[in-house]
């Protein structure tokens, strides 16, 4: 429990100091995905092959994935590490040491990220659908990138392939509340290199994998909707019966 409530600060304190520190106006997830099996099996295939290097998934087990439609043997074909058993939790090799030296910070677990942060600036998945779609390069940056979302981020773009390499292009401006000020506003991006999709399909491909953290968030949620639709449709069957039972019992009475 020590753990979990460790890592859910952790979480909470890098999401919560990208949302502070950048005030870039967050995109809308597209929740239709949460419904959508196909959307939520690939964002497991890229969550395993692009995520599960550096972060942890520590409360999560693999065989879980069944409840997105995914059979155990093909959960073992292509999405297991050759030492994991199907049974075992989403736990990686790197060294906490290590991980520190290499990016500033140990990269946090990702076991509830989605859910770690929601406010009035939006949810926890829309924070991550604009953060790994706001990566730019940034050669003053010790790891090359940097983030619209997250400012002066210490992880590295790890979906680079997918999108390509691109460049922020920011304008000098007045400031509207202080003329004699300027203010330094992103304008576009500017791409440099492609990459293995196009944006259209990155931005799909993000979708699924923001689904899917979402998803690992509280496997459940599917579940738990469903019966909360047919629980409301009971009541209101019952409401109606209830309603016309209390009709003809007090019919007579004057």
């Amino acid at each position: 429990m020590k753990k979990l409530l460790l890592a859910l600060l952790v979480s909470f304190g890098c999401v919560s100091a990208g949302a502070a520190g950048g005030g870039y106006p967050l995109d809308k997830f597209p929740v239709e995905k949460m419904s959508d099996i196909a959307a939520l099996q690939n964002g497991a295939k890229v969550f395993v092959n692009y995520c599960l290097n550096c972060h942890s998934a520590a409360y999560m087990r693999y065989n879980r994935m069944q409840d997105i439609g995914l059979t155990e043997a093909q959960i073992k074909s292509n999405l297991l590490f050759a030492s994991d058993k199907v049974g075992d939790t989403m736990k990686i090799s790197l060294d906490a040491k290590a991980a520190k030296d290499y990016f500033g910070a140990q990269p946090p677990d990702l076991s509830v990220i989605a859910r770690s942060r929601a406010g009035s600036l939006g949810t926890g998945a829309d924070y991550l659908y604009t953060y790994l779609r706001t990566y730019y390069r940034d050669e003053t940056k010790a790891t090359g990138w940097n983030n619209l979302a997250f400012p002066d981020v210490a992880m590295p773009h790890a979906l680079w392939e997918l999108q390509g390499q691109r460049a922020a292009v920011f304008v000098e401006e007045k400031d509207a509340n202080n003329p004699a000020k300027t203010v330094h506003r992103f304008d576009r991006f500017e791409q440099l290199t492609p990459g293995k999709l196009n944006e259209q399909q990155y931005k799909e491909t993000v979708g699924d994998l923001v689904a899917y953290l979402q998803w690992m968030g509280e496997p459940s949620q599917g579940k738990r909707v469903q019966i909360g639709v047919w629980v409301l449709l009971f009541l209101g069957v019952l409401v109606i019966f209830t309603w016309r039972l209390n009709a003809a019992y007090w019919k007579d009475v004057k």
